[in-house]
C-alpha cells in the first residue's frame, strides 16, 4: 500500500478536519466583518477618546502575531480566572484579530469616497446606522473587494494555527495522520490542495462580486 493510499484510507479524519476548518473560517469571517464594519464609524468619530482607543486596538492587533494572540487567549487567560475551551478561544481569536484588519480596510475605503456624497445622503434623511447600511457600506465592500478577498484568505490560513490549542481542524488532522503512520509528506499535500480549493473559491467570489458591480454600474470603474 502506497503512502497516498494510507492517507486516503483516513479520509473520514481529513473530512472532519476540513469541515471544522470551513466552519471556523465561515463563522469567523462573518463575525470579523460585522464587528469591523461596526467599528468604522466610531473610528472616524469626532470624540478623540473613542477614535484613539479604536485606532490603538487596530494597531495592536496588526502588530501582534495571530499565533501569540490565540495562545494567550487559551493558555494565558486562565491566570486571570477566565478559562475558554479550545473552540471558543479559537473562534473568538479569529474574530477579534481579523476584525481589526477589516475595520482598517473599510476605513481606508471610506476615506476615498467623495465627502459630498455623505453630506448629500444626510440631507436626504440618512443618518447613523441607516446611512452606513444603505449608502456607505455597500460602496466600501465593492471598492475594497479585492483587499477583503485577500483578508478572507488570511483568515482561512490562520485557522491552521488553532491546532496548537488542540482544535481539530484540517492541519490537526493531517498532522495526526502523519504522526500515526509516519508519512511525512502526503497528508500535508492533500491538506494544501484543500486549502487551495477554498482559496480559489474565495477568489472566484471576489471576481463575481466585482463583475456584478460593473454590470450594474457600481463600484470603481
Amino acid at each position: 500500500m502506497t503512502d497516498f493510499e494510507i492517507v486516503l484510507n483516513e479520509w473520514p479524519r481529513l473530512a472532519s478536519g476540513f469541515g471544522n476548518t470551513v466552519f471556523l473560517f465561515a463563522a469567523s469571517a462573518v463575525g470579523a466583518f460585522l464587528l469591523g464594519a461596526l467599528m468604522v464609524g466610531p473610528m472616524r468619530s469626532r470624540n478623540k477618546i473613542v477614535r484613539v482607543a479604536l485606532h490603538s486596538f487596530v494597531d495592536g492587533m496588526r502588530m501582534l502575531p495571530f499565533l501569540i494572540f490565540v495562545y494567550l487567549l487559551y493558555y494565558g487567560l486562565p491566570a486571570f480566572g477566565i478559562k475558554l475551551d479550545a473552540w471558543t478561544a479559537g473562534l473568538l481569536g479569529l474574530i477579534i484579530y481579523h476584525c481589526a484588519y477589516v475595520a482598517e480596510i473599510l476605513r481606508g475605503a471610506w476615506d476615498q469616497l467623495p465627502a459630498g456624497q455623505t453630506e448629500s445622503a444626510q440631507a436626504h434623511g440618512y443618518h447613523g446606522l441607516r446611512l452606513m447600511r444603505r449608502i456607505i457600506l455597500p460602496q466600501l465592500i465593492l471598492n475594497s473587494a479585492p483587499v477583503l478577498g485577500n483578508q478572507l484568505i488570511y483568515i482561512l490560513k490562520d485557522t491552521s494555527f488553532l491546532m496548537i490549542i488542540t482544535v481539530q481542524d484540517l492541519t490537526y488532522a493531517a498532522s495526526s495522520i502523519q504522526s500515526m503512520y509516519f508519512v511525512p509528506l502526503e497528508p500535508f499535500l492533500i491538506a494544501m490542495a484543500l486549502y487551495w480549493a477554498v482559496s480559489l473559491s474565495i477568489e472566484g467570489l471576489v471576481r463575481f462580486v466585482q463583475g456584478t458591480a460593473k454590470v450594474r454600474g457600481l463600484g470603481r470603474a
